[in-house]
């Protein structure tokens, strides 16, 4: 009788431990960036087509900053307030790393872009960003420099031509002034 108590006790931990990883499984992004790299890949890819196009955003600026000294976030006197259509702050373009102005142009010239992955879906699945419907918004990298990969930064953009910036990988964002 105890061997078969046993039995049904590492049964229940084993059965626990498998709906533990599927659990987790659910809330863990496909790959790095947020995106699901399979199936969806080609969802977003299909979407692209019927979705309507960006506006071009209205923000331009000459990157002055070497990037190599620059902080991945603005200082606090580089805010420019709060966005009351988002609640985020503000900041200006100019504000930024050289490399988010750079962007910017890239993504007011539309495609081709630098990076395979710039233009993509994001879903907002943070929920950050004001709430839209799938595929209002896209992401853009803003390189960084030294890193081997697509680093943390990125630039959101919104159908409306509103710009977002995020240098954590989208764990905060601030709304690009001059943007509508």
């Amino acid at each position: 009788m105890a061997a078969s108590a046993g039995r049904r006790r590492y049964r229940w931990l084993v059965l626990l431990v498998a709906a533990a990883i599927l659990l987790v499984s659910m809330f863990i992004p496909a790959d790095r960036d947020g995106t699901d790299s399979g199936a969806g890949a080609e969802d977003a890819t299909s979407e692209s087509a019927s979705e309507p196009d960006f506006a071009s955003p209205t923000v331009t600026a000459t990157p002055t900053r070497d990037s190599t000294t620059f902080p991945a976030t603005p200082p606090p006197s580089a805010s420019g307030g709060t966005d009351p259509g988002s609640g985020l702050p503000v900041v200006r373009l100019d504000d930024l790393p050289p490399e988010a102005a750079r962007t910017v142009e890239a993504i007011a010239d539309g495609p081709p872009f630098p990076e395979d992955r710039d233009g993509v879906t994001f879903e907002n699945r943070e929920e950050l960003l004001p709430d839209r419907a799938r595929g209002y918004y896209r992401e853009f990298t803003v390189p960084t420099p030294g890193s081997s990969d697509r680093g943390a930064r990125r630039i959101v953009a919104g159908q409306g031509g509103e710009l977002y910036w995020t240098a954590d990988h989208y764990r905060s964002f601030s709304r690009i002034a001059g943007s509508p």
